[in-house]
């Protein structure tokens, strides 16, 4: 069951008992929680007419510890529902403008250990063991997800073979690109709220073709699931009109250094021809200063 029929169930089922205060709120909800989500109990309160222990007693009735996880549930319901004004509203709710940065900061760090202590490990073992034994792994991200897609891909190519990137534009060009997919390849698909469905469309056609499916994204409950058989749960957030993406990007870290260790000898070997051609085409800057320190040498 998803989020959004979870909390609404619980208010239907629990509807005949609530107080006549609790019944305002839940009316309230149902027909405005897309406004609710911003509110604090007190401002919860006000706003329907009641007051704040009302509001209080109304969280725990529906069988939550108290206010903050009802409302950690409400937010979960609506924010793949949110446009990017909505977004920023929830932002202007619940930092200062002289706060932000501490605030956003404080926020990455908490999505972060949040992941931790909820990630399945055997589901990221098996993530690594698909990866390292696929004839061909394709790569999905789009939107804001484009770039974790990009640097995963880019690590990826350093362990192993046959690792394409999907670019697209629109949905038909991801077919295009997929056309040969089947049994023995691997995609992972990258998507937070609010989901691209064109990232589901196309892990729906990798399903059909038999394509093993990992995905990464915020919540089990999340419409990628429906296609995988390996599910990555990193825990994101809203920033204003900026998705906060840092959870993810560790667990991709994770993926390539578990990669790495796994396959130590090729890497090794690819990262030594690489050395070379870098020194070999001064790839990197600071072949650039030795050469600007010998006085007596040619730049090229």
């Amino acid at each position: 069951m998803n989020n959004t029929n979870d909390l609404i169930s619980r208010i239907n089922a629990n509807y005949k008992k609530l107080s006549k205060g609790q019944k305002l709120l839940s009316d309230y909800i149902e027909k405005n929680y897309d406004k609710a989500v911003f509110l604090t109990a007190q401002k919860l309160g006000e706003e329907v007419g009641v007051s704040e222990s009302t509001v209080v007693r109304f969280a725990m009735n529906l069988g939550y510890k108290g206010y903050p996880q009802f409302q950690k549930d409400l937010e979960e319901m609506v924010k793949n529902k949110l446009n990017s004004i909505q977004r920023m509203e929830v932002t202007y709710g619940k930092v200062s403008e002289t706060g932000i940065l501490k605030s956003v900061l404080s926020t990455d760090c908490d999505k972060i250990k949040e992941t931790k202590e909820s990630i399945d490990e055997a589901a990221f073992e098996r993530a690594v063991d698909l990866i390292c034994n696929a004839k061909n792994v394709y790569v999905l991200g789009i939107r804001s997800c484009e770039p974790l897609a990009s640097f995963l891909a880019f690590y990826l190519n350093l362990v192993r073979e046959n690792v394409i990137l999907l670019h697209t534009s629109n949905l038909s060009e991801i077919f295009e690109q997929m056309i040969r997919i089947d049994e023995d390849d691997v995609i992972i698909g990258i998507s937070f709220p609010r989901y691209s469905r064109r990232t589901l469309k196309a892990l729906e056609f990798a399903d059909n073709r038999r394509a093993k499916v990992i995905t990464l994204t915020d919540s089990v409950n999340s419409p990628m699931n429906l296609y995988s058989s390996c599910n990555l749960i990193a825990k994101s957030d809203m920033a204003s009109i900026v998705d906060s993406l840092v959870a993810p990007l560790s667990v991709i870290n994770a993926l390539i250094v578990s990669l790495c260790l796994k396959k130590q000898t090729e890497v090794t070997k690819t990262l030594s021809q690489l050395e070379k051609l870098w020194d070999e085409y001064q790839v990197y800057e600071n072949d650039e200063m030795t050469q600007i320190d010998n006085p007596g040498g040619n730049i090229i």
